[in-house]
């Protein structure tokens, strides 16, 4: 997909006309935080609402709403004449669009996908509307504490990922099993996310989305680091004294099972992460 980048003096159509095409039929990424910040502002629990209105085990918000805007289904959040019912606790996705963000080698790039802006097909009314600075739509959006989540949930999948490297090439398994290893690792990276979901299973999976820990929701890399934590203790606890080679392969796999799954959540690409992790593995010897 062509993408346009931009930057923060860039002035440009941003200031919207509530019209709610963007609540059909898009996509709305979840980490753990927004998810636990969304099901506080519906007064339910995280887990009811992962049940209730996210796919792939937490990781975006179910589209099964009315049909409406260029036949597509709304968002589940989304209210007919009213807009989101959510609209305080809204996702960073939802916070950015239209534009994109993405992070390439420690900095921070903002883009919108193709080369005319998103909003122009389907709120076209938003031409005779203020035009803003990127900067002065990020501070209106209130984007800090949702990026800062973001980019901290970034991390712990690469920290689950690391899990996976010492387990690789800390033991003997690169020596007798890390191709198959790789090979694996590459598998998953391409997997429906619904069947890496079912690889991990719901223990780990209630774990990696629905924390359970006294940190502070408006403290959002307080919350991250918590969960940090919750998630290197069960790995230890877990993984901590394996017997086999057997064993430390599957250890090992599920790891990066877990670092492709959480990252998908954060909006980046398991499959390029998958090859990326794959060709570092290859460099270090297996």
């Amino acid at each position: 997909m062509q993408t346009t980048r931009v930057e923060l003096s860039d002035t440009l159509p941003l200031t919207c006309s509530r019209r709610g095409t963007c609540c059909f039929g898009n996509q709305v990424l979840l980490n753990p935080w927004e998810l636990a910040c969304l099901a506080a502002e519906k007064g339910i629990s995280p887990r009811q609402f992962r049940d209730s209105f996210c796919d792939f085990g937490g990781t975006c918000l179910m589209f099964n709403g009315d049909m409406g805007w260029m036949g597509k289904k709304a968002c589940g959040m989304y209210v007919h004449n009213f807009g989101c019912s959510l609209h305080v606790a809204r996702p960073l996705a939802c916070r950015l669009y239209p534009i994109g963000r993405q992070i390439q080698s420690a900095q921070v790039h903002y883009m919108y996908e193709g080369r005319q802006f998103p909003c122009l097909s389907g709120c076209p009314e938003v031409t005779s509307l203020p035009h803003i600075t990127v900067s002065d739509y990020l501070q209106g959006q209130q984007t800090l504490s949702f990026e800062q989540a973001q980019d901290g949930y970034l991390e712990v999948a690469q920290n689950l990922a690391d899990m996976a490297f010492v387990l690789l090439l800390e033991t003997d398994l690169a020596a007798t099993a890390g191709s198959q290893t790789i090979a694996l690792w590459l598998e998953m990276g391409g997997e429906d996310p619904q069947l890496l979901a079912e690889r991990i299973g719901e223990e780990w999976l209630t774990l990696l989305q629905l924390p359970s820990m006294g940190a502070s929701l408006n403290n959002p890399m307080e919350f991250v680091q918590a969960h940090n934590t919750l998630l290197q203790q069960k790995a230890q606890q877990q993984f901590g004294e394996l017997q086999s080679i057997s064993d430390v392969q599957s250890a090992c796999v599920h790891t990066m099972a877990l670092a492709l799954h959480l990252s998908r959540a954060v909006g980046a690409n398991p499959a390029t992460l998958a090859s990326h992790w794959a060709e570092v593995a290859r460099g270090n010897g297996v």
